[in-house]
């Protein structure tokens, strides 16, 4: 089976401007992502796609495939779906399509590997990822969870504390309730795997109001009846880049990396 890697840059970042073109090792955001997914051989094509010219300036200068998409479209998952849907590639029957963010130039192998596997080998429509965490991050908005059933199928995507342990009730080997939901607690990683009909499913769903509430995207296809896999992985977090502080950091990482390959 086939596997097309989409990354969707848009220009218009609001707390990081300009993000796909700042520089990260001297070299764009973007163009390290697209060095990343081409090293990790998780896809058998790999492509941007973005709203602004620079953009596909920046990327073609450093040898990567860049296409220029509608700059009007409300997500990424859109922009993918656009770049899917282009007869020069969707000629090539490409079984999947995996959507990687474009702020994320450390993503792990596991994380990619993961979610097309969920479409690939285990037979869902879309598939995605997740790592287990601490409690803590159930007090953080920021960090999205998720719930699963047994099958690895998604339950629910909230920013609010999911699993919530409503009492701790202490039982006869000394454990409790709160103690049992922290094995399940897990955090969303944000890439996405599709069957290109699903993808073309997905966007065309209206938006829905839990969509909308939360402002997570993949509760319009899970609240349209849409099986969505999730791949439990061992991965450490790797957050994405949204603000200067998180570019710096990366920059440090970066330079940390480099030295250790000399």
């Amino acid at each position: 089976m086939t596997t097309l890697a989409v990354i969707p840059a848009r220009l218009g970042a609001t707390r990081l401007h300009r993000k796909p073109l700042r520089l990260l090792g001297g070299t764009p955001l973007v163009v390290r992502v697209w060095q990343r997914v081409q090293d990790l051989r998780v896809a058998d094509r790999c492509v941007i796609a973005t709203d602004h010219p620079d953009v596909v300036a920046a990327a073609r200068e450093a040898g990567a495939e860049c296409v220029l998409t509608n700059e009007n479209h409300p997500s990424g998952t859109d922009r993918v779906a656009e770049i899917a849907a282009r007869p020069e590639l969707a000629a090539q029957q490409y079984d999947v399509i995996l959507n990687v963010q474009g702020d994320e130039p450390f993503v792990a192998e596991q994380a990619l590997a993961g979610a097309v596997a969920m479409v690939r080998d285990r037979g869902f429509p879309l598939g995605t990822v997740a790592v287990r965490d601490e409690p803590a991050i159930l007090d953080q908005p920021s960090v999205v969870k998720v719930v699963c059933a047994d099958d690895g199928r998604a339950l629910y995507f909230s920013r609010a504390a999911i699993p919530f342990a409503r009492e701790r009730v202490a039982g006869t080997n000394g454990d409790d309730m709160q103690h049992v939901a922290h094995g399940m607690i897990r955090r969303h990683l944000g890439v996405y795997a599709y069957t290109p009909v699903a993808l073309a499913q997905w966007v065309a769903l209206p938006p829905h109001p839990l969509e909308r509430i939360e402002r997570l995207e993949q509760l319009r296809p899970l609240a349209a009846g849409m099986a969505m896999g999730v791949a439990l992985v061992h991965v450490p977090n790797e957050p994405g880049i949204d603000t200067e502080a998180d570019l710096e950091r990366a920059n440090a990482r970066w330079t940390d990396l480099s030295a250790r390959h000399r």
